[in-house]
């Protein structure tokens, strides 16, 4: 990769900012010994309690994440799966995959009909929807091998939240009114009180769930091998769903090796498939190293976002023709990683103009061809988290129901949602998934299979720096489908060539590009002058919620932590987009 120091001049913790949205905002909240930044302010909470406790960062991520099954129902849970990046005091890294698996009733073309064509919704909502859930066992693998306080005590207040309950905000109580959960009974009862739907500041308790939790908390084997797996499997079975018992014994959380690479000096940690998120995220940077952006304009500039979005639309045409599940297939990593494969590419951007998707042509002599299997007849709800404790611990962990509340359907007595992660399979070659990707043959359903994810915990650390080597500098993630990928790098090219800090990069407008559809996506409050810009160099431009004066158009959830080298204070930056939400340090 292509390398250039930071100008002397820039700090990552400048507050001055090139656009007028991002300098108002509020700087990051300041701790000394230990920081917890999500999207809700109990869950929060729930992890600053473990740290005063003397846990560690994963102590707090574990809390979070049993936290957020309960306070955040629509993507906090034990029903789905996600991916936990952890670094270690002593710098030793584990990635823990507990992302779900299909079943093994699963097969390739389960979601269409006699005519070969895409069922609608099936493979979004009720009970043919879900994968087998990993977050109980990779919660359960984090905190047996990172923690110290042991998992009754991380897991006691989100037993507390779920047993006496927690106060609803309006904007939660406004997301209950899903029409989805209403056509599921143990849902609508549970969520939605049968149509008595809850009201702002009323108190919200959930005993199923609180049983549940204690049960986990004392034995979480019993989610996959006792008699809760089997009150799981009796509850599909008799609902038409595809998971078995068997499904929930051969289910487990593996340890995989991180994806790493380099950036003006800094040291990336990221995500490794079943996610697609890190390698796609480090040939976006590779390309963009090659270019010193400040020279094309600031934060948020035209110059900027050209330079950004060709490199994206690059990097999501490889995610959708070589990624898929590590454990079925081998992948071209070190191929896209390959810094004279950027430089190819970079040779193929024009500055000032948008590359047509059609007729973009990848560079001969660097890829194998992409996998190829017998052809198919005529075939966004995440939430991130960031912890970080004295000793230098980080935790960055993405985890996921899909789409909001997941599949909408609630196991009858034990009161929690289960994902919708069979969407993120390809059901049909060439016919996008719910989030509009294109995906290939390498991201087929099969039976135990992983499906590809865009999840991209990462965790930077200091590589030719002053402050020292090997130090992490910054934790973070968010949610949002295919747009996690590009908000993770739009954070880190927010602080690293542009100066920003992580309160500025989390509230900045948002862009994105996955190469199909060929269209740039922007959020509602993207700049408009800069949009008309973009739409002369030829990009179809789409505003986020444009139509609707209602809809806030945005989407992620930044949620990030920064070490400030001259201090050594924590940082924390929680994306303001969500008012429930909190950075807790002390």
């Amino acid at each position: 990769m292509i390398r250039r120091p930071l100008a002397a001049a820039v700090s990552l913790f400048s507050l001055v900012a090139p656009f007028e949205s991002v300098a108002q905002s509020p700087e990051p909240v300041r701790a000394k010994h230990g920081m917890v930044v999500s999207i809700h302010h109990d869950a929060s909470d729930a992890g600053l309690e473990m740290l005063k406790q003397g846990g560690n960062a994963v102590d707090a991520a574990v809390a979070v994440g049993f936290a957020l099954a309960v306070v955040y129902p629509q993507a906090g849970n034990i029903g789905g799966g996600g991916f936990m990046l952890i670094r270690d005091k002593h710098g030793k890294t584990h990635f823990i995959d507990y992302r779900e698996k299909a079943p093994a009733a699963a097969s390739a073309n389960m979601y269409l009909d006699e005519k070969g064509n895409i069922i609608p919704r099936m493979s979004m909502t009720g009970m043919k929807a879900s994968g087998v859930p990993g977050t109980v066992a990779g919660l359960a693998y984090a905190e047996q091998h990172f923690g110290k306080l042991g998992l009754a005590k991380v897991m006691a207040p989100a037993i507390r939240f779920a047993e006496e309950g927690y106060t609803l905000s309006a904007g939660e109580v406004g997301s209950l009114h899903s029409a989805n959960m209403a056509k599921f009974p143990e849902s609508h009862r549970i969520f939605q009180r049968n149509g008595d739907y809850y009201k702002a500041g009323e108190v919200f308790k959930q005993p199923e769930l609180a049983a549940t939790l204690k049960r986990i908390a004392a034995d979480p084997t019993e989610f996959y091998k006792g008699k809760m797996a089997q009150q799981i499997a009796d509850f599909e079975a008799k609902n038409g769903g595809n998971i078995t018992a068997a499904d929930l014994a051969a289910y487990e959380a593996k340890d995989r090796k991180p994806i790493e690479g380099d950036y003006h000096g800094y040291h990336i940690i990221t995500a490794p498939p079943p996610s697609s998120g890190g390698i796609v995220l480090m040939e976006s940077l590779n390309i963009l190293s090659g270019y010193d952006l400040t020279k094309f304009g600031g934060d948020r500039s035209p110059g900027q976002v050209n330079l950004i979005t060709e490199a994206y639309r690059r990097a999501f045409m490889d995610r959708g023709d070589y990624l898929g599940d590590p454990d079925f297939m081998k992948m071209p990593l070190k191929e896209m990683a390959n810094p004279k494969y950027a430089a190819a590419w970079r040779k193929t951007i024009t500055p000032g103009k948008a590359t047509p998707s059609a007729g973009l042509e990848r560079p001969a002599g660097f890829m194998p061809p992409p996998p190829q299997v017998p052809p198919v007849k005529d075939h966004m709800e995440t939430t991130h988290f960031s912890t970080m404790d004295s000793d230098g611990m980080a935790v960055s962990n993405t985890y996921t129901l899909n789409f909001l509340f997941g599949s909408s359907v609630t196991v009858e007595g034990l009161g929690f949602l289960l994902n919708d992660e069979m969407d993120d399979f390809a059901s049909k070659m060439g016919v996008p998934n719910g989030f509009g990707l294109i995906q290939g043959p390498a991201n087929a359903i099969a039976p135990g299979k992983r499906p590809l994810s865009a999840m991209t915990p990462t965790i930077v650390t200091t590589k030719n720096h002053w402050y020292g080597k090997g130090k992490v500098r910054f934790v973070l993630g968010s949610p949002g489908g295919p747009t996690i990928i590009s908000t993770v790098a739009n954070d880190l090219i927010s602080i690293f060539d542009n100066g920003l800090n992580v309160q500025q990069a989390a509230d900045a407008p948002r862009f994105h590009h996955q190469y199909l559809p060929d269209e740039l996506s922007v959020e509602k409050k993207f700049p408009q002058d800069v949009a008309e810009q973009l739409k002369a160099m030829g990009y179809k431009i789409k505003r986020s919620g444009e139509f609707d004066e209602k809809n806030p158009g945005v989407w992620g959830d930044s949620e990030l932590i920064a070490v400030d080298p001259k201090t050594g204070e924590l940082l924390g930056g929680h994306d303001n987009r969500k008012d429930f939400g909190k950075a807790a340090g002390y």
